[in-house]
């Protein structure tokens, strides 16, 4: 099943039908540990309604008073993008421990605020000359520390930044439209499927600029891992998104400019697309 945020209500859909209520709000109906049952349950006093899906046209990002956070070099193509950033820097040798090592590199992306949902624009440091995107399967986690759905998320980072010095990384991640999720939550039955592909196309005036794909199960880290680390001394009481890293990251030579499209895709979830905003 699939619930996506609007500026009105909590729309469900499942089984091809559209379902919604007065009674759903978002903190509370996604914040439930065994949501596609619990969600199944609300299903049998909801009545289906077609109307919906026209409003699914213009959607929020799937966040209400969730905080969303981010795993770093959880892929190999990533640990050898961020070596090679950083090796002027002497920051290399980081990247490649943290890859390594039991504990996971995890850091704070964004507050609700200032992410943005498919549809929105994105944004580009004004400080920074080579920011890409970075496509990543996004797990939302229940504030009892279950894994209940997925999303498609865009970590937006200014490589330039980063590789100055690794201590550099917040102001490399985080500000205003650094952080997409959408278009939606996926709440399957079960985990998702390890095969699933995530994809990325980058479109200027038309043209792609770059594409590329890769399956989620060339992670290195397990899912289960990274949010067992992320609640392990942090509580959560509306539950938290994860992004868990990127596998596909464009040439050097790449950087993104103001009006590029950005459609992300996630096989079962759906595609995200953004646009950087015009300066």
């Amino acid at each position: 099943m699939h619930i996506f945020k609007t500026e009105q209500q909590v729309i469900v859909k499942h089984g091809g039908e559209f379902f919604s209520s007065s009674q759903w709000s978002w903190d509370t109906f996604i914040n439930r540990k065994g949501l596609h049952q619990q969600v199944l349950n609300d299903l049998r006093t909801a009545e289906a309604d077609g109307s919906l899906e026209e409003n699914i046209q213009t959607l929020k990002a799937p966040v209400g008073h969730q905080e969303i956070w981010a795993s770093g070099v959880t892929y190999l193509r990533s640990r050898e993008a961020r070596m090679e950033e950083s090796k002027d820097a002497g920051g290399g040798d980081f990247y490649a421990k943290v890859y390594d090592a039991l504990r996971p590199e995890l850091f704070f992306k964004s507050s609700a605020h200032r992410a943005v949902g498919h549809g929105g624009n994105v944004r580009i440091r004004n400080d920074s000359g080579w920011n890409v995107p970075e496509p990543e399967l996004t797990l939302f986690i229940c504030s009892a520390g279950t894994i209940e759905g997925y999303t498609v998320g865009n970590d937006m980072s200014s490589r330039d930044i980063e590789g100055e010095n690794p201590l550099y990384l917040p102001q490399a991640k985080c500000y205003d439209g650094a952080a997409a999720l959408g278009p939606c939550l996926y709440v399957p039955q079960g985990p998702i499927d390890p095969r699933t592909v995530i994809s990325i196309e980058i479109s200027r005036r038309g043209k792609i600029m770059f594409s590329d794909e890769i399956s989620i199960d060339r992670m290195k880290r397990s899912h289960s891992e990274l949010a067992e680390y992320l609640f392990r001394e942090m509580s959560f009481p509306f539950g938290a998104y994860l992004m868990t890293g990127t596998g596909i990251v464009p040439p050097d030579s790449f950087t993104l400019s103001y009006g590029d499209v950005i459609a992300i895709s996630i096989a079962g979830i759906g595609t995200l697309i953004n646009e950087v905003a015009v300066q």
